[in-house]
């Protein structure tokens, strides 16, 4: 079981790269083609949440993204360190908009059939995975 990590200030502009290297790294493990551009827009989405958590919560902590080759899947991990998952946003009070997370756990939701929204060590974790073919090869 390969593992690629990636970890970037929780700025908007790296979540670009991590939509770009979860891309490659997918089509490498022998995620289908047909199914890339599902991956790129679930991570950009994953990414850009714990960004949004991040700068909201003032946290100048880093984000991670696990991308993992495993026997039949393959299974990205996004994890933020704004705090637990179930604890209440104090959006109103930053100028945020309260239903902006629920948003794009509904894109993720609709772009990926297994999915896990959990709390991670730190903060919250998107577990994301998609079949991987058993004819790929890695060039």
């Amino acid at each position: 079981m390969a593992t690629v990590e990636l970890r970037f200030s929780a700025l908007p502009e790296h979540v670009r790269t991590a939509r770009l290297v979860a891309a490659a790294v997918a089509r490498r493990a022998g995620v289908d083609e047909s199914v890339l551009d599902e991956v790129r827009l679930a991570v950009g989405e994953a990414c850009s949440r714990a960004v949004g958590l991040h700068q909201r919560g003032g946290i100048t902590g880093t984000v991670r993204v696990a991308l993992k080759d495993e026997e039949k899947r393959f299974l990205i991990e996004v994890e933020d360190e704004a705090g637990p998952t179930t604890a209440p946003a104090d959006a109103a009070a930053e100028g945020a908009d309260p239903d902006e997370d629920t948003l794009g756990l509904a894109v993720i939701t609709g772009l990926v059939e297994d999915l896990e929204v959990a709390d991670g060590a730190e903060g919250g974790v998107i577990r994301m995975s998609w079949p991987v073919s058993v004819d790929a090869v890695a060039v």
